[in-house]
């Protein structure tokens, strides 16, 4: 059983590099898990109040968008404390942290899809 499932060490990424002329953010984990968002992917899940929305109103990417270019453009990434980064996007857009947890468990790998499809399968019976 990977340390994901047990919990601990995968909080904390132990590389992370955005690959900005490919357009791609990788993690390298703990337990030997690599994590590689594309940028569309990277900007649907951005966590902020804009886009999430706030106090029951729905968020602008509950309204399916089409992203333009400059809004899947990544242009800079920040670490925050020890537990998150946040994107910098060609469009201006800067205030979604990106939390490790919510990046692991988000990971849009063959391997994590299948682990998240049987929770969710185990859940509903």
């Amino acid at each position: 059983m990977s340390s994901y499932t047990n919990g601990g060490e995968y909080l904390t990424p132990t590389r992370i590099h955005a690959d900005r002329g490919r357009g791609l953010l990788e993690l390298d984990w703990a337990d030997g898990h690599r994590t590689v968002y594309d940028t569309v992917t990277l900007r649907w899940l951005c966590p902020c109040a804009y886009c999430r929305g706030e106090g029951g109103m729905p968020g602008w990417l509950d309204s399916q968008p089409t992203l333009t270019p400059q809004q899947i453009e990544l242009r800079d990434i920040q670490l925050v404390g020890a537990y998150a980064v946040a994107p910098t996007w060609a469009d201006g857009h800067h205030t979604g942290y990106y939390t490790f947890e919510q990046l692991r468990a988000s990971c849009p790998c063959p391997e994590d899809q299948a682990r998240r499809a049987a929770a969710a399968g185990a859940g509903a019976t």
